[in-house]
């Protein structure tokens, strides 16, 4: 074999190696965290409300975006912050004497939309949030509130930290 045949295997096999390795920097295990969230739909929805029809709409749309995404094989992040009026919806207290206290209307519908906003957090891990100034503010034990919901220093600061990193914000009117 010749010194050049020799010569020219090393250099083609050198721009293999090359290649290799780049190759290799571009694996998905040098992706960051943030790239790889890119394919996860996130979005938070903010319950500030009292209407119990309007929370009602709000758990229908939930509903149908979870039934698409899950249908299309789409990963996704669905949050629901609860703040002010919005406390009303994560307990079966009536919240006598405060602002937020429950009324005929979400007396006689509070069944059905717990057990739909919890089935959500069941079934499909929607994350339910409550802004813990809300419920400190009235004085409402923490025991008070449905186990499945998690409390958040701030709500309306939960919201912007969700949007900061990429969740869509949606507020049913």
């Amino acid at each position: 074999m010749s010194n050049d045949k020799i010569t020219a295997g090393f250099s083609i096999s050198l721009w293999a190696f090359f290649l290799m390795l780049i190759v290799f920097s571009l694996s998905p295990q040098q992706v960051s965290a943030d790239s790889q969230d890119d394919d996860v739909m996130k979005v938070v929805y903010h319950v500030d409300f009292a209407d119990p029809r309007r929370f009602s709409a709000m758990l229908t749309s939930i509903n149908n975006m979870v039934t698409y995404y899950n249908n299309e094989f789409i990963e996704f992040d669905i949050r629901i912050v609860f703040v002010a009026h919005g406390i009303r919806f994560v307990t079966d207290d009536k919240l006598t004497g405060t602002p937020f206290e429950a009324d005929a209307e979400l007396e006689q519908r509070r069944a059905n939309l717990k057990g739909r906003m919890l089935s959500l957090k069941d079934v499909h891990d929607v994350q339910l949030e409550l802004c813990d100034i809300t419920r400190s503010q009235i004085g409402l034990a923490e025991d008070k509130l449905y186990a499945e919901v998690d409390s958040v220093p701030s709500g309306v600061v939960q919201i912007a930290q969700l949007q900061r990193e990429g969740f869509s914000y949606i507020k049913i009117e």
